[in-house]
């Protein structure tokens, strides 16, 4: 069977929010939970910021669409680090996963409504199947990786998604913080 980008995407929102679900419904289970959505939401970001946003931009007409998006992923890192830093025990833990969870859930609904239908109708079937196993390698690459644990040239993706200018001389901790600080919302 041939894979399309979209699917593969929202097949990724559909485990999200199963986790999400999991980690709400069964708090003894956080401390398992917590490392398996931190890593499966850093990878999907990172793959879909190298691989299926600069594609949707440049081809598919929808640069405004990933520059909102390439956003909601810069808010959605910082929130994901809050709450990998939260105990999953302390009373913080509900608030800050209700937090992420806002955030994520609006991040989908636009991007299910928005982007993904453009890249539908604006790529071909064979250059979505292209897209497909480039999101798939790079999610694999980025596995393990925590929010927060960014490379230089992972943020420079990031600006450039995001349409932040003035950054390629940047040194890597003065990057962060002007993705940071433009890439809000």
């Amino acid at each position: 069977m041939t894979a399309d980008v979209v699917d593969l995407i929202m097949q990724d929102h559909r485990e999200a929010e199963r986790l999400f679900d999991e980690l709400k419904e069964n708090p003894e289970k956080r401390p398992t939970l917590l490392p398996v959505l931190t890593t499966l939401l850093t990878a999907h970001s990172r793959a879909e910021e190298a691989e299926v946003y600069p594609v949707a931009a440049s081809e598919a007409g929808e640069k405004e669409e990933v520059s909102h998006s390439q956003q909601e992923h810069i808010e959605a890192d910082k929130l994901l680090a809050k709450l990998a830093d939260t105990d999953p025990k302390s009373p913080d833990f509900d608030k800050v996963l209700q937090n992420l969870v806002d955030a994520i859930s609006h991040h989908v609904e636009e991007e299910e409504t928005k982007l993904l239908p453009g890249m539908r109708s604006n790529l071909s079937a064979e250059r979505r199947t292209e897209l497909a196993d480039a999101f798939a390698t790079s999610r694999a690459k980025h596995l393990g990786e925590q929010p927060g644990d960014m490379t230089r040239d992972q943020l420079l993706t990031q600006a450039a998604n995001a349409d932040i200018s003035g950054t390629s001389g940047l040194p890597k901790n003065e990057l962060k913080k002007k993705v940071e600080s433009e890439g809000e919302l």
